[in-house]
């Protein structure tokens, strides 16, 4: 084995240096007081953070009552919707259109005649409807009972357009109010057939 000779490193130099003395800093004659500028400003930002603060929950407050008073009105116009859609129900019922039927002159045949197309024949004995008998359903509808017909005016005028009373024969053969329902005896009432 060779021996390689062992390099030594130059030592460091020292400097001089001049000893460190602590001393305490020399205190000033009059300390900068903060200014009262910045003061206010401080206060005055906390001041408008505060009154922005109040005005968003007036605003939010106020909004919400916006909106409780449009349900509010969303639930009345959905009842009348309800009522309305009730009433537009018992106008079309087939017993309310009978009724206005028969107030307008109208009379149910009693004798209806067929007409079959395969030759051409009719069936049963053609005659004049009678206007003697009003029809009025055997189990009348109780839901219509205040519903005015078509042909009570609100102005005091009657069913031809005249004045009340020049009519009085007309109205005489129409009925003034539906058939009272039968007695309920425990059993459904029920039409009688043939």
């Amino acid at each position: 084995m060779s021996a390689v000779p062992v390099q030594s490193l130059p030592a460091p130099r020292r400097t001089p240096q001049t000893p460190r003395r602590l001393r305490p800093a020399p205190e000033r004659a009059a300390r900068a007081k903060p200014r009262l500028g910045y003061a206010i400003i401080a206060l005055g930002g906390v001041a408008l953070i505060v009154v922005a603060q109040l005005l968003l929950s007036i605003a939010v407050t106020q909004g919400a009552y916006e909106i409780d008073g449009y349900q509010m009105d969303q639930a009345a116009l959905a009842l009348e919707e309800q009522k309305l859609s009730e009433d537009l129900d018992r106008l079309e019922s087939p017993q309310y259109l009978a009724m206005n039927a028969e107030s307008l002159g109208m009379v149910p045949n009693a004798d209806p005649v067929y007409l079959r197309l395969s030759d051409g024949a009719v069936l049963g004995q053609p005659t004049a409807a009678g206007g003697g008998a009003a029809s009025g359903p055997l189990v009348p509808n109780l839901l219509i009972t205040d519903v005015p017909l078509v042909t009570e005016q609100q102005s005091g005028q009657t069913a031809d357009g005249g004045v009340p009373g020049a009519a009085a024969d007309s109205a005489a053969q129409v009925p003034a109010h539906a058939p009272a329902p039968p007695p309920v005896d425990g059993t459904l009432p029920t039409p009688a057939t043939h």
